[in-house]
């Protein structure tokens, strides 16, 4: 079975005491029949390790260069997929990090974005994966 390994991030800001998430809508594709929202991710290219993908793929699908990534905090979930008629195996690693930037600059592969509390943004998460690296997040945040 074919396999992918892809890298993003969940980036956080602060408002006052209040933290946001950014979330993105993906609009679907050729590699998607559905639109979801979920965090930044990316293919790992060659020659690239998994932080290096995830601050590039941050910066071309949202702009944001001012990350600062939490080193302890590292999760991995992993989903099957079918395209063209075969299942794929797909691993994606999550880091956290910090951005003190609200202005978002999303990409072609995007319709939306937005910074939401904890709560919206577990109930706007598509992927049941995506909500536990979320609950995963905020607890190493509020800890």
């Amino acid at each position: 079975m074919p396999s992918e390994k892809s890298a993003g991030a969940v980036i956080f800001r602060k408002e006052g005491e209040e933290i946001k998430y950014l979330l993105l809508f993906y609009h679907s594709g050729i590699r998607r029949k559905n639109s979801f929202w979920d965090f930044s991710k990316g293919h790992i290219e060659k020659e690239e390790d998994e932080i290096t993908t995830a601050k590039r793929e941050t910066k071309e699908e949202t702009g944001l260069d001012d990350l600062v990534f939490f080193k302890d905090f590292e999760e991995k979930i992993q989903y099957f997929f079918k395209f063209k008629e075969q299942t794929i195996s797909k691993t994606v690693v999550f880091f956290l990090a910090e951005t003190n930037n609200k202005n978002v600059i999303i990409s072609s592969e995007h319709e939306g974005f937005k910074w939401l509390s904890f709560e919206e943004a577990l109930k706007l998460l598509t992927f049941q994966n995506g909500r536990d690296i979320l609950n995963k997040a905020n607890n190493y945040l509020n800890k």
